[in-house]
C-alpha cells in the first residue's frame, strides 16, 4: 500500500493527522501514510476541515474536490481527491523518490 493510490475518477491519500499542532503543514511520509499536522483541535470536525483546507492548498484544488473517505474521528484518515490521478497527486505533494521522511 502507498500514500497515494489510484481510484476511479481520482485518487486516495492516506494520512496520519496530528491535531492541535503549533502550525498546519505537511510533515512528510511515515510508512504508507502522509503525516500532516493542523492547528485546529479535533472538535466538531474542525481538524478534518483544516486537513481538507491544507491539502486543497497544497494540491491547488478547490476544497469541494476533496472529501473524507474514512477516519472521521481517527488520526488515520483517507481522503478522496476527485479528478486528479495518483501520479499527479503525488507530484503536486512532492512525493517523488526524494520525499521527506517524517522524523528526519
Amino acid at each position: 500500500m502507498s500514500v497515494v493510490e489510484p481510484r476511479s475518477g481520482g485518487s486516495v491519500i492516506r494520512l496520519l493527522v496530528q491535531p492541535r499542532a503549533s502550525r498546519s503543514d505537511i510533515v512528510g511520509v511515515a510508512g504508507d501514510l502522509l503525516r500532516v499536522r493542523v492547528a485546529a483541535p479535533p472538535v466538531d470536525g474542525a481538524a478534518n476541515e483544516a486537513v481538507i483546507r491544507l491539502l486543497a492548498q497544497a494540491l491547488d484544488l478547490p476544497k469541494g474536490r476533496i472529501s473524507l473517505l474514512s477516519g472521521l474521528s481517527s488520526r488515520r484518515k483517507a481522503l478522496v481527491i476527485e479528478g486528479l490521478s495518483a501520479e499527479e497527486t503525488s507530484r503536486r505533494l512532492g512525493l517523488g523518490s526524494k520525499a521527506p521522511v517524517a522524523g528526519d
